[in-house]
């Protein structure tokens, strides 16, 4: 398995990059194959658990 690295981004989602699998609760595989994802940390996202970019708008800060 290669190496994955989880960066929080200042007052924005967390940047996953390297090969993962996201499942949803019932284990189906929501996204598969991308080296980069983006995951919402300010809840405020329609495309949970992707970051839409809500975080600008509703100014989170972490």
């Amino acid at each position: 398995m290669s190496d994955v690295n989880v960066k929080c981004m200042k007052n924005g989602p967390l940047e996953v990059v390297g090969e993962i699998t996201i499942t949803d609760d019932k284990g189906q595989v929501i996204k598969d194959g991308q080296k980069t994802h983006h995951l919402c940390r300010c809840g405020a996202s329609a495309k949970k658990p992707f970051c839409d970019g809500s975080h600008s708008r509703i100014h989170f800060t972490s």
